[in-house]
């Protein structure tokens, strides 16, 4: 019975709507509304619901902004369209030692298994590598990863048209993980750069590169994340911050481009956790090409240089460090950063600092973390001077220290 009475009562709802609705059709308000809607019109809207076809139905929002109001539906076919040809793969070519140690044959067990006949393997082998980059200059400049090409003898750069040209290491800087390689050529390709300053957490994100030696492979994704600190990606030897993107990035695309939605690179792809899934990231294009302009310039990189390893320190690690009785001082300061080695020979040793001061400012600015050292001393540059406020033996002292350049290989 309750059953009947609801169909009943639906039955009566949708007569009374559509006899409501006939009558306001048949209005002098209705008739004028039906001439002023096209055939074309009603055809169009019919396949986007009923509710796109009431006079009182609400107009679709408009687009968050011009780019995207002119935004074609196969954007990333476009940007792969018109970056690809400017995307090169790079092999490089080096010379390594044979991981085999010759007496390894001189056992017992190998000589009874070849008797006399101990095989003679070389000391060393040609190794191959292969990468991705891109031009920057019609003549022949390429930005690419600084791993890519490490320690190599031989660079064969290969363009998207089929043509191949022999490369020339013009610098490389393992700190930054950049280097820019020369081919020799005119009116090549090239890339448009855009401002890694400008990019946001939800930003489309398009890669292109040659991962596993598949040539010009285009993926997509977001902007994950910017910012990404060298220790939170597990690379502290990198004095770099990161773009993180969910864009697929594997071995083979570091030093590829990554690219925002009208094509223009934003990031130098360079590094993947290997125990995730879509987190992959990208050195900032803005301090990219900081560092490219110097090594084409210069063929180096300086960066400078304190000569201290540090440790931050918050409310636990202070309590565990002060229970620890080999040490003989008491940390009175709850957070900043504390000093676990003073390098000899090092700018902070001249200066006067010692392992277990705590610094808790720079040029007067409250100093949190390890990374916030490491990026100031960076923004400073070599030879200046950075005034230095540290706790020692619970007590406030200043020192000035005069940056250095950091050693290679350090």
């Amino acid at each position: 019975m309750t059953r009947l009475l609801r169909q009943t009562f639906l039955a009566m709802a949708l007569f009374g709507g559509g006899i409501a609705y006939g009558v306001w059709l048949s209005s002098p308000r209705g008739q004028a509304w039906l001439q002023q809607t096209p055939l074309a019109t009603w055809s169009q809207r019919a396949g986007e619901g009923v509710g796109s076809l009431l006079p009182w139905s609400e107009s679709p929002p408009e687009s968050a902004s011009p780019a995207d109001a002119v935004r074609p539906s196969n954007f990333i076919a476009a940007v792969a369209q018109k970056v690809g040809p400017a995307v090169v793969r790079i092999d490089a070519t080096r010379t390594v030692a044979s991981p085999i140690d010759p007496e390894l044959f001189n056992q017992p067990l190998f000589r009874r298994f070849f008797g006399g006949q101990i095989p003679q393997l070389p000391q060393e082998f040609q190794q191959e590598g292969t990468g991705s980059g891109f031009i920057i200059d019609p003549n022949g400049l390429i930005l690419t990863n600084a791993h890519v090409v490490e320690g190599s003898e031989r660079v064969r750069v290969h363009l998207l048209d089929g043509r191949t040209f022999e490369g020339k290491v013009k610098g490389s800087d393992p700190v930054t993980d950049i280097a820019v390689i020369q081919i020799e050529g005119e009116n090549l390709p090239t890339v448009t750069l855009g401002n890694s300053d400008q990019v946001r957490p939800g930003d489309w994100a398009i890669a292109i590169g040659n991962p596993l030696g598949l040539d010009n492979t285009v993926t997509a994704g977001i902007i994950s994340a910017v910012g990404r600190s060298s220790g939170q990606i597990g690379a502290t030897n990198k004095r770099v911050t990161f773009l993180q993107t969910d864009a697929a990035i594997n071995p083979g695309n570091s030093g590829g481009p990554l690219l925002d939605a009208e094509g223009r690179v934003i990031g130098v792809n360079t590094a993947i956790f290997q125990r995730a899934q879509g987190v992959g990231f990208a050195i900032p294009i803005n301090r990219a090409m900081e560092i490219a302009e110097q090594l084409i310039r210069n063929g180096r990189v300086e960066h400078a240089f304190l000569g201290i390893r540090m440790i931050t320190l918050n409310p636990d690690l202070v309590e565990r460090l002060n229970r620890d009785p080999g040490r003989s001082t008491t940390l009175t300061v709850q957070e900043g950063v504390l000093i676990g080695q003073v390098i000899p020979g090092s700018p902070a040793e001249q200066a006067g600092l010692r392992e277990g001061d705590v610094i808790v400012e720079i040029d007067g600015q409250p100093i949190r973390d390890a990374e916030q050292v490491q990026q100031l001393v960076d923004a400073t540059g070599v030879g200046k001077t950075l005034t230095l406020r540290v706790i020692r033996d619970g007590q406030a002292r200043t020192f000035q220290v005069k940056t250095g350049v950091l050693p290679v290989g350090s």
